[in-house]
């Protein structure tokens, strides 16, 4: 199914996401996702959780809490596209949410627990879409997007996260 994602299904932003998870089969994906991010940040050093490697950076708990909603607001993307017809949806400001989160006020711990919940959520949602449904297309952001294609974001937006925090912060 994944081969099947073409470019007229996401915004050129999102390439390197897409190529990111390429050959994911996007349920499985989640679901080791899950397991692989969850053990990442239980394990994090607990001296770097609010660490920044730069001025205006996020920290790590700030960017778990990025990937979270993140995912909430792709998640809700992909169930507006499945039951509505003409769907279109606006944007968010990355920025703008995480200045917002009081991410770093926060445990690792309840932030893990949230990601884990979001996750599962996530996880049913996609594994109760039919092959049809995964292909079907709205507007996100001024953007034409597919169900399968946020999918896809949703994981690569996660692995290159991860990517980034084992280079810049471990």
């Amino acid at each position: 199914m994944n081969s099947d994602i073409t470019p007229n299904e996401y915004a050129p932003f999102y390439e390197g996401y897409i190529k990111k998870s390429e050959g994911i089969e996007i349920v499985n994906g989640l679901e080791m996702g899950l397991h692989r991010t969850k053990a990442f940040f239980e394990s994090f050093p607990i001296e770097k959780l609010e660490y920044r490697y730069a001025e205006g950076k996020w920290t790590p708990k700030e960017i778990l809490l990025h990937l979270i909603d993140s995912e909430r607001v792709f998640a809700y993307r992909a169930l507006f596209i499945s039951r509505a017809t003409n769907a279109e949806m606006q944007g968010f400001d990355q920025d703008e949410f995480v200045e917002n989160s009081n991410a770093n006020s926060r445990s690792i711990r309840s932030l893990v627990e949230e990601y884990i919940n979001v996750r599962k959520s996530s996880v049913s949602l996609y594994s109760s879409f039919s092959k049809e449904t995964m292909a079907r297309m709205g507007k996100a952001n001024n953007t034409s997007v597919s169900i399968r294609a946020i999918g896809r974001i949703i994981l690569g937006h996660e692995i290159h996260h991860t990517a980034i925090l084992k280079e810049r912060y471990l």
